[in-house]
This record gives C-alpha cells, sequence and structure tokens, in this order.
C-alpha cells in the first residue's frame, strides 16, 4: 500500500528548524530522478518542478523541518539546557532520549526534578521546559569539545509499524515529504495541464517561513498545503472535538488558525474524491496553522489555495501515529488534484459544481 520503509528513512533523519540539512539531502536525492528541474533557494527550501502544458504554476507545499530544540547552556556538570523550536507540549518530555547535534551525534536523555523530591503541591502542577535539562552523561570538559550553544536537538525515535499505521516522531510533517514524493513518482511519464511547483520547505514550525519566501518567489495561481492534521478520536474526547478520524480517510481542509480555504479548491477537493472513490472527511482546524496560509497570501497576487491533510494521532508529542489508509488516499487525492486543474471551472460565479457531480448527495455522501 505505501512504501514504508522509505517513510521510515524520512522520518527517521533529523532536521530541526533552520537545521534541514540531512533531511534536504535525502529529498534531493529522492526527487532528483522524478522531475524536470530541481534547486535549492537561499533559505534551503527545494524547489522541485514539473513541467506542464500551459503556462500556469501550480505549488505543493509540504515543510522538511520537526520540531526540535537549541543548545542554549552548557552548566558546571555538563547538563544542558535548551530552547523549544516549535511547539511542545513539556508533559511528554520527561525522561525520553533526544539526540544532540553537535561535532558528532550525542544521545541525551531529558530530566527534570523526580517526583520522590517534588513538594505535594508541586506534583500536581505541569512542569515548564525550563525546569527540563538534558543529560548526556559526561562531564562538562566532555561535552564542551563536542557540545557548542546553539547545536540543534532532536528526538529519538524510530518508526514502526502498529496494526494499520505507523508510528514514529516527526510524522509531522515528513509523512507529507513521503506522500509528495509518491506523487511525483506516479507522475512520472504522465502529461500534467500546469507546471508543479513541488517545494520542500523549511522552517515551518517556527512560522511558516521557508512557504512564505518560496510563494513569492514562484507566484503561484494554485496552491495546496499538504501537511498533518488533528485526529482527536479517542478515549474521552466527544465527537465535536475529534477534527478527523484515523482510517476515515484523506482529510479536506475548510480552514484552520491561519487560512480559509478558498471556497472552490474545496469544491473542487471533495468532487474529485467523489468522482474517484477516494474516501475522505472535512477539516475544520480551530487553532494552529501550515503552509497552506504562505502559500495563500505571498505569491504577488495570491493563490487559489487549499489543502489535503492527513489525520494523526498524538500530534507534537514523542511519538505520532497516522493510518497507512489514510496516507495511501492522500496521495490519490493530491495526483488527481494536480491532473485536473485545467478541467474544472474556477470563475467567481461558480456555485460549487465547478462541471464535476453536481447532486450534493455526491459530495456529502462520503463523510
Amino acid at each position: 500500500m505505501i512504501n514504508v520503509e522509505l517513510l521510515k528513512a524520512i522520518c527517521e533523519t533529523p532536521g530541526a528548524p533552520g537545521f534541514e540539512q540531512r533531511v534536504r539531502e535525502l529529498v534531493l536525492r529522492e526527487a532528483s530522478p522524478l522531475v524536470d528541474e530541481i534547486s535549492v533557494d537561499a533559505m534551503g527550501n527545494v524547489i522541485a518542478v514539473k513541467k506542464g502544458k500551459a503556462p500556469k504554476r501550480v505549488m505543493v507545499a509540504a515543510h522538511m523541518d520537526e520540531i526540535g530544540f537549541i543548545v542554549t547552556h552548557i552548566d558546571e556538570e555538563g547538563f544542558l539546557r535548551f530552547h523549544p523550536l516549535g511547539g511542545f507540549d513539556p508533559k511528554t518530555l520527561t525522561s525520553q532520549r533526544v539526540i544532540v547535534h553537535g561535532r558528532k551525534d550525542l544521545i541525551g536523555v531529558m530530566g527534570s526534578k523526580p517526583i520522590h523530591l517534588m513538594k505535594q503541591e508541586e506534583r500536581s502542577k505541569q512542569v515548564p521546559i525550563s525546569e527540563y535539562f538534558i543529560d548526556l552523561g559526561m562531564p562538562k570538559k566532555a561535552v564542551e569539545e563536542l557540545v557548542a550553544i546553539g547545536d540543534p536537538i532532536t528526538r529519538e525515535r524510530h518508526l514502526i509499524e502498529m496494526g494499520d499505521c505507523v508510528n514514529s516522531k516527526s510524522i509531522d510533517n515528513r509523512v507529507s515529504v513521503y506522500i509528495l514524493l509518491e506523487v511525483f513518482r506516479e507522475l512520472q511519464g504522465v502529461d500534467v495541464p500546469y507546471d508543479i511547483y513541488g517545494v520542500f520547505t523549511v522552517q515551518e514550525e517556527v512560522g511558516l517561513r521557508g512557504a512564505i519566501s518560496s510563494a513569492h518567489l514562484i507566484d503561484p495561481d494554485f496552491g495546496f498545503g499538504l501537511d498533518v492534521t488533528i485526529a482527536f478520536d479517542v478515549p474521552g474526547a466527544q465527537s465535536h472535538e475529534y477534527v478527523t478520524r484515523l482510517g476515515k480517510g484523506a482529510a479536506i481542509k475548510i480552514m484552520d488558525g491561519t487560512a480559509i480555504s478558498d471556497y472552490r479548491m474545496v469544491s473542487y477537493l471533495k468532487q474529485l474524491a467523489v468522482k474517484h472513490g477516494i474516501p475522505w472527511q472535512p477539516e475544520i482546524l480551530p487553532s494552529g496553522g501550515t503552509d497552506t496560509a504562505g502559500v495563500q497570501r505571498h505569491g504577488k497576487k495570491g493563490a487559489i489555495a487549499g489543502a489535503i491533510s492527513i489525520p494523526l494521532r498524538h500530534i507534537h508529542q514523542t511519538i505520532e501515529m497516522a493510518h497507512k489508509g489514510d496516507i495511501r488516499h492522500c496521495i490519490s487525492l493530491l495526483k488527481a488534484a494536480l491532473l485536473e486543474l485545467d478541467a474544472y471551472n474556477w470563475s467567481f460565479d461558480n456555485k460549487g459544481d465547478g462541471g464535476g457531480p453536481k447532486k450534493t448527495d455526491d459530495i456529502y455522501g462520503m463523510l
């Protein structure tokens, strides 16, 4: 169904925001044989281009970076203090292994005050990130020979298969890197209507920075964000809190905290899913955002933009989990979306049928 070994390699390759060198090398190696042109811009975004039949530009953004940390201090005992790069839930950090990327990679463990030494009132409170440290098991002199202030830190976790799912660190957003590569692979030898700019962006987790700069450069007519979204379909959650559900298909973004998808793009993606028998579900994410906002707003004229999202449990935690079927459905939907852009009515007088299925029951029948 999916190439788990490739996904595993992508997820396990380090690349904190601003330090995407290793994952960028992997992307360049995998993408180069699949596209007509490939380049790296000044920020480090990888821009892979497949030429189309007409001079319109389609941008698909999948960010390469993963949430991580940066070394801020080495104390007298050799313990590291750090600052997060991206959003973390502190309660997930206790006793977790990390990799400090200094002059060589070093395994460390996150530590904080033992519960045995906490006062009663401290035990009921969440330990703030500022009270965590990293223990390398080495004295200060040895640490300073290998680690410097400003070195990046990533989580140490491997990808495994669990039932119908994959479980790993950094599925956010390495699964989208994988999906974009697989779409390019499936489009080899296939004519596409417009030039496709697949952009593997940097620094999304700290403010959509790579997407903003690359969208300004490319100035796309159409834009697709490709990222994960919350699947909160777990015990204790109420149905209105789910956002999406694992195993129920590709998510079509209606809005998130930084972007409202173009209604024409939402309709287009829904109709394609129905046409091709691709399971799908709507996504409204109350807060948080993705590269979709950068793609939509930062070209010179703006873009008709939307997003395909991959449902993800345990998001922004030590491990994350996605359903292999959902991943496959996202590949299929993105591929169809890129192939049929020229067959849809993109004018503002489109009331939602766009030349596709006109029955409302058809559009909503796969929820």
